[in-house]
Parts: C-alpha cells; sequence; structure tokens
C-alpha cells in the first residue's frame, strides 16, 4: 500500500530537487565545462554525474535495507545522520546566503571524446564522499524498519531521473555566459531558500515517528 509512504516519498524527492539548486563540485564542473568545452563535453559529463547519482542511490538503499532489516534501532542513528546533514546543508547555504560568495565555477579539461567527459562525470560522482550522507539523508525521509523495498526503489529510481534531467539542464542552460550572470544576480535568494527548505527536512526527519 502506497498511502502512508507517499508524503514521506515526496519529501525526500522534494529535498532531491533542492538540492540540486545548491551547486557542488559536481554541478559546478558540469557549468564550467560546457562554458570552456561547449554543450557536448557539458551534456557527456552530466549523464556521467546522472548515472553515478542513481548509482549512489542503489547502493545506499540496498545496503540501508539490509541494516535496518538486521537492526530496525539503527533507524534512530541514520535519521540523527540525516539531520546532521541537513543541517550543514543549510548552515553552508545561509553562509553562502549572507557572504554573497560567488560559486566557484571549474572546468574538466579531458583528451578525447564523449564517452571520455562521460567516464570523467561518473568518477567524479562515485569518488565524492558526501554522495553517501546525501542518500542516507533522502532514504532516510521515506524509509523505516517496516518500509517495503520498493518504496526506496521509487525514491532512487525518481531522483535519478531528476539526477540526470537535472545536470543536463545545467549543462546546457549554463553553455552560455548571460545564463551565469543571471543565476549569479539571484544566488543569495535561491541560497536562502535552500537553507529554510534544508532547515524543514532536518525537522522532518527529526519529528518523524516513523
Amino acid at each position: 500500500m502506497l498511502e502512508p509512504y507517499v508524503a514521506g516519498i515526496l519529501i525526500a524527492l522534494g529535498v532531491f530537487v533542492m538540492g540540486m539548486f545548491s551547486p557542488g563540485p559536481n554541478i559546478l564542473a558540469i557549468i564550467g565545462t560546457a562554458m570552456s568545452s561547449g554543450r557536448r563535453s557539458g551534456k557527456a559529463l552530466a549523464l556521467g554525474v546522472g548515472t553515478g547519482s542513481f548509482l549512489w542511490g542503489t547502493l545506499t538503499l540496498f545496503g540501508l535495507t539490509a541494516l535496518l532489516t538486521a537492526y530496525a534501532a539503527f533507524l534512530t542513528v541514520i535519521k540523527i545522520a540525516g539531520v546532521c546533514y541537513l543541517l550543514y546543508l543549510a548552515f553552508k547555504a545561509f553562509s553562502a546566503a549572507w557572504t554573497g560568495k560567488e560559486m566557484p565555477v571549474r572546468a574538466v579539461e579531458a583528451e578525447g571524446g564523449f564517452w571520455t567527459y562521460y567516464r570523467r562525470g561518473l568518477l567524479i560522482q562515485m569518488t565524492n564522499p558526501k554522495a553517501a550522507l546525501t542518500w542516507i539523508a533522502i532514504l532516510s525521509l521515506a524509509m523505516d524498519p517496516t518500509a517495503p523495498v520498493w518504496v526506496g526503489g521509487i525514491v532512487v529510481l525518481g531522483t535519478g531521473v531528476i539526477s540526470i534531467v537535472g545536470h543536463l539542464t545545467y549543462a546546457v542552460a549554463f553553455s552560455t555566459a548571460p545564463m551565469v550572470a543571471g543565476y549569479r544576480k539571484a544566488q543569495r535568494l535561491i541560497d536562502g531558500a535552500l537553507g529554510s527548505f534544508f532547515v524543514f527536512a532536518s525537522y522532518k526527519i527529526a519529528t518523524s515517528d516513523r
């Protein structure tokens, strides 16, 4: 029965979407590559990052499911980790909004064509230690010891699609300097909104009775 898990799934997807508006090393690499090497290279890098995000989600789902099946009490530890990480993201977002710090765009230089950039994008995402914490926080919003594995599967599939579409959008949109300039003008407002949403998400994890 899906109904008891709908709210958690939607919040989990919402946290992931909001995270896409907060450029990390992977997104900054896509933006920089699209600007310096063109859309094709940026899109290849974006597909690699999106694939890596889906793989991280799948690995976290099965690891988390196994832990909760064996040790239901471990959910408390997972919730604490999720709350702490979301509050850390909120702090970073509020700090960026306060200081007005510009996003440090950087390009990925690679010898080769489409698949070379794809592999680089996959490598960037799979070697990102924050990815595991991000997925623990996201899945803890939707999962509990009694939740069937397909609940997490919906989250992983949904975020996988969002990741690929979102990263490709960055590659296409930010291949032009005017788009980067427009984002920078609105960045403080965006960071403030992100910080507020991450605080809300951490509150939902902390007060959830599931």
